[in-house]
């Protein structure tokens, strides 16, 4: 069934033939319904989950919220429907795929009011009765709504976020709740039985009494076991989902800090300090609900405690809050030296990632006995601090052992001994067992209270860890809201100026110059001359310059982030590659991309040919680290991704300096057929391969000492002519930068920030 039939409705859109997929369709209705609330899309950003069709409700809503939008799919009843009256545009899911744009309903008439995603601007909806819905609808519908909290910025990972975030699971939690009560309820009556047991039973040799005891408590220890039970299964269930929210805010709040904070930061410090928050997921799911668990109990058990004797229970209570005192008097040494085991296991764990991340290094200089002494450090390190806190806890578990010891076996004998010596106390053997039993249930919760009380302190610190990664101001502002204009690839810089932060002098000083769309620009000049830091800004890396950087006529900062980076492809001089399949690595930004675009962008690259010499071909696997590929092949698998997704503007930063002459020259050549409708940005140090740019920039000191192309920069231009000359005078050194005609050669190679 298509989307409604054109023949008797005129106000809809062409027949099937003329009109696009039904996958188009859905995915043109969900941009329809974002546009409504600001957020613009392009259909082709959208990544098909794999194995999918058809886009699904779950995977449209994932793919709007990543876009800064709240979205939710349901399924609803047409009563429901044809009552919704003044609601933002909502998009029907259609059995054939498609789906439609619900703006108003009348139920009244009985009518819901339809568009077409594909139809202009002000054109009339249609009328749509139960009938002819009820023939095309499949009852899913995707409701999408502007971001609550858009404007006012992201919430801080702290005790708060934590609460709002156990607070969305409240229906299990009260489950939860009542099955402990019930629970805690029944726990009682297996010591009130044992009571009877031995004072009437046993006493009296009453068979016929305990028949019916034992009946009783083989009723009562069924429901017990299947009430246990559910409520295992429901602190599962909310275990796990806790675990989810959780690990996909951190990863979410990780992916939007900016790049530059990653450059600053050392990776396995930023792991260990994010890893954390997971003690505080261990805690909640844990020693936190199990001891709130207990406290049902606790309330249960007291006064029952105090009708059986109480002398005993005055006793109990107090031996358990010695307890909970020698806790919380060890607390503060104890979380210091917790926290101090915590730093070293994370210093330690820095240290193996970097090991690991290194081992090339490592092996090619043969440090290994360097690294292993610092690692012996570590861990030595890390020893000191786990036995200096075990030998505290060691000292805490003594102390409160006689106390403990005194609830579990002295109460028994106080008791023993009031019930002899004492006809005033009423205590009769049955009721000093049922005592004894009950007893233990008491101490529990009131122990686990102070520990919970210690425990804080710990998950305040691996808050305290995590929030200093997690806290810190992110892209997600820029990267889901601004401007979506086509790009076209005029850049203009006017009055540029950016520093980094801690630098003594900025990076860049007053660059003014204007590229037209289409042109390939080449950046040249000697080490810290800022080329880098201008791809930085086209990227969006760093964005707190100041001046007017423009972007066919639009300021960059006002263009979406995510929309900025998906139409620039960027290659590198050091360029990573996923482990998988080369096809994998290539489409990674565009994953619906068809074979046929892989094989194009892997010519253009002049990645074709190894390719195909691979016994796998393009399902060859590439290992982490890109170990079994060299790192020639990798740099052009790497400008094969850049190129797939049709950019306008490309950004190539040393991205010839790890081929070899041939590899070089091949991708030289595609330069131009790269550059066919696209700006280019060609950032290099060999200036050969610059010299068919439209313009050449040549920068000194962040800033531009003069842009024309190359053959008037050779006759005007003084460093770019003692550039050339130095890189000519050796033929070899043009082909091979690890070979240089002389020291100036050798400055001009930046590994730039």
């Amino acid at each position: 069934m298509g989307y409604l039939d054109p023949k008797t409705d005129p106000a809809l859109p062409p027949p099937e033939d003329t009109r696009p997929s039904p996958v188009t369709i859905r995915l043109q209705a969900v941009v329809r319904a974002a546009k409504f609330h600001g957020i613009d899309l392009d259909p082709h950003d959208y990544r098909a989950e794999p194995g999918e069709d058809v886009p699904s409700v779950a995977a449209l809503a994932r793919w709007l919220e990543e876009n800064g939008l709240d979205a939710r799919g349901m399924r609803l009843q047409w009563s429901t429907l044809v009552h919704m009256r003044d609601v933002p545009p909502i998009v029907l899911m259609f059995s054939d795929g498609s789906a439609g744009l619900m703006v108003g309903a009348d139920d009244v008439d009985g009518v819901v009011w339809l568009i077409d995603p594909f139809a202009p601007d002000g054109a009339p909806p249609v009328a749509v009765d139960e009938l002819r819905m009820q023939q095309a609808w499949t009852g899913d519908v995707l409701l999408v709504r502007a971001h609550a909290g858009r404007n006012r910025g992201e919430p801080p990972i702290d005790a708060t976020w934590l609460w709002n975030l156990v607070r969305g699971e409240r229906s299990l939690l009260r489950n939860i709740i009542l099955g402990s009560l019930v629970i805690s309820v029944l726990a009682i009556f297996p010591p009130l039985i044992v009571m009877q047991v031995i004072d009437r039973v046993v006493n009296y040799h009453s068979m016929a009494t305990l028949v019916s005891i034992t009946g009783l408590l083989i009723v009562m220890s069924f429901y017990e076991i299947v009430l246990t039970y559910a409520r295992r299964e429901l602190t599962l269930v909310i275990s796990t989902r806790l675990d989810t929210r959780i690990s996909l805010a951190v990863f979410d709040r990780l992916l939007a800090l900016p790049l530059e904070f990653f450059e600053r930061e050392q990776t396995g410090s930023v792991i260990g300090r994010v890893s954390a928050i997971y003690k505080v997921r261990q805690f909640m799911t844990g020693r936190l609900l199990s001891t709130f668990l207990d406290l049902f109990t606790l309330v249960v058990v007291m006064p029952l405690l105090f009708w059986l004797s109480p002398a005993l229970a005055w006793m109990t209570i107090a031996a358990a809050g010695a307890i909970g005192l020698v806790v919380v008097i060890g607390m503060a040494p104890m979380g210091r030296l917790l926290t101090r085991q915590i730093n070293a296991e994370m210093t330690r764990s820095s240290t193996m990632y970097e090991t690991v991340a290194g081992i090339r290094t490592i092996k090619t200089l043969a440090l290994e006995p360097t690294r292993r002494h610092l690692w012996d450090e570590r861990t030595a390190e890390v020893v000191r601090a786990t036995l200096a806190s075990g030998r505290m806890s060691n000292w805490i578990s003594m102390m409160v052992m006689p106390l403990d010891m005194f609830i579990n076996r002295g109460v028994i004998l106080i008791g023993a001994y009031l019930a002899i010596t004492s006809t005033s106390s009423g205590l009769e053997a049955g009721a000093l067992m049922a005592f004894t039993m009950l007893g233990g249930r008491v101490a529990a919760p009131l122990v686990g209270m102070a520990r919970l009380i210690d425990d804080i302190n710990d998950v305040r610190a691996s808050l305290g860890e995590a929030g200093s990664v997690l806290n810190r101001p992110t892209e997600t502002q820029a990267l889901t809201s601004g401007m979506r204009p086509p790009i076209h690839g005029a850049l203009s810089f006017v009055d540029v100026s950016f520093t980094y932060p801690g630098a003594p002098s900025p990076a860049l000083s007053d660059i003014t110059f204007d590229v037209p769309a289409g042109t390939m620009l080449g950046l040249v000049g000697r080490s810290g001359s800022g080329k880098s830091t201008i791809t930085r800004l086209l990227q969006g890396v760093s964005r707190s310059y100041t001046g007017f950087l423009r972007l066919d006529g639009i300021d960059l900062r006002e263009i979406n982030l995510t929309y900025l980076r998906r139409s620039c492809g960027v290659v590198l001089q050091d360029n990573f590659l996923f482990r998988g399949t080369i096809r994998d690595n290539i489409v990674a930004g565009r994953p619906g991309l068809t074979m046929e675009a892989v094989v194009r962008a892997a010519r253009l690259a002049g990645a074709e040919e190894f390719i195909e010499r691979m016994p796998a071909g393009y399902e060859t696997w590439i290992e982490e680290g890109s170990t079994n590929i060299s790192g020639g092949q990798r740099q052009r698998l790497a400008i094969a991704r850049a190129v797939i997704s049709d950019p306008r503007l490309m950004i190539l930063d040393e991205a010839t300096s790890a081929l070899d002459p041939e590899s070089e020259a091949l991708v030289n050549a595609n330069l131009q057929r790269l550059a066919h409708g696209r700006t280019m940005v060609i950032v290099s140090h060999r200036l050969s391969s610059l010299v068919e740019c439209d313009q050449i920039c040549v920068m000194d000191h962040g800033h531009v000492v003069d842009i024309a192309p190359h053959a008037i920069l050779l006759e005007r231009c003084e460093i770019y002519r003692t550039l050339w000359t130095q890189q000519n005078r050796n033929p070899s050194a043009s082909g091979n930068p690890d070979a240089p005609a002389d020291g100036m050669l050798t400055s001009i190679e930046e590994p730039e920030a």
